[in-house]
């Protein structure tokens, strides 16, 4: 490659409760980018036109000035987007993954990678997701929802028996890395797991807990990798789990039947295309102990950290971290 390669803007940080993920994701993607000799831009969204002069800024735990959500409508209608070729966003959950990032980038008449607006909002609404889900065929946990600021803790718990009974998930509606997001083991803790969603989201949903394994499809220019698990060396694959490194083993290809491991992906696939989902995304399920598989959701910008699965489901294949980064540059291209 020489410098007549495209100019990339990398997109990190942003405002979403997953910003130091994104730092991660970004620092990572960097590294690729300049071994593959791309001329790269970095830009944090989330300090508008007060972007920092060191590079080593933009993924430092400290952020180096206020942050704000106008700041990143400042940033992406600045110069600082001029000459770029394409963007490469980093950046993930609520205002990053849902499709708001993206319609700025829509109105810059700018390529970016991963999906498209509508894909990206429906995709991080879970409950849209599940309604598709099931339109298309694809197997999801029974769920409902909650919308309202006050509500009854002992009549939800009364819906959670009526319905599924306990233990269930309480998760925020719109976020991604379990953020917002409890195991709730009976009546007693409905009223803190639906607390600690609405921190993060409008809505909450209430979800049949799958008992098994947990299982997770990537999906690379419509096609899947193999099936990988994930393993938490204790309790619930949650925040902690995810990011710390040793927490959890991921074993790929998964040990699991050929057929069902057939199946998952077929489901991965049909997932992702309904919801119309382009170039990368990674479609997580649950495996119960008969062996049925349970669509969780699909998240179009997954992430890029030293313990996250997409690039683990890739070398699985031959497919090395600066291949990855390649691909999906030159399918946003």
């Amino acid at each position: 490659m020489t410098n007549k390669n495209p100019i990339i803007a990398l997109l990190v940080g942003g405002t979403s409760p997953e910003r130091a993920v994104s730092k991660m994701s970004g620092k990572g993607i960097l590294q690729a980018l300049k071994n593959l000799q791309y001329p790269t831009v970095v830009i944090d969204p989330a300090y508008g036109l007060n972007q920092p002069k060191n590079e080593e800024d933009f993924f430092s735990e400290k952020d180096y000035s206020e942050i704000s959500n106008r700041n990143c409508i400042d940033a992406i209608n600045s110069n600082l987007l001029n000459d770029v070729d394409v963007v490469f966003s980093a950046m993930h959950g609520k205002w990053a993954e849902d499709g708001t990032i993206q319609s700025l980038l829509e109105l810059r008449g700018l390529k970016y990678t991963g999906s498209k607006v509508l894909a990206s909002a429906l995709a991080m609404d879970k409950e849209m997701s599940k309604v598709i889900f099931k339109q298309a065929g694809v197997q999801t946990a029974d769920w409902f929802s909650v919308k309202e600021r006050s509500f009854e803790p002992g009549l939800i718990a009364d819906e959670i028996k009526r319905r599924f009974g306990f233990p269930c998930i309480i998760k925020a509606n719109d976020q991604g890395s379990t953020v917002g997001l409890k195991f709730v083991q009976d009546e007693s803790e409905v009223e803190e797991g639906i607390v600690i969603a609405q921190k993060y989201s409008n809505k909450t949903l209430i979800e049949k807990y799958i008992p098994g394994r947990e299982l997770t499809v990537a999906i690379l220019l419509n096609e899947a990798l193999p099936v990988l698990e994930i393993v938490p060396k204790s309790g619930f694959y949650d925040y902690k789990h995810k990011y710390t490194s040793g927490m959890s083993e991921y074993i790929v290809p998964a040990n699991i039947p050929k057929e069902v491991a057939k199946q998952a992906q077929q489901q991965a696939l049909i997932a992702f295309q309904s919801l119309g989902c382009e170039g990368y995304s990674r479609v997580d399920f649950r495996l119960d102990n008969n062996s049925e598989i349970f669509c969780l959701e699909v998240n179009t910008l997954p992430g890029m950290t030293a313990t996250s699965l997409v690039p683990k489901a890739a070398k699985a294949v031959g497919i090395s971290f600066e291949e990855l980064i390649n691909t999906i540059i030159q399918q946003a291209l």
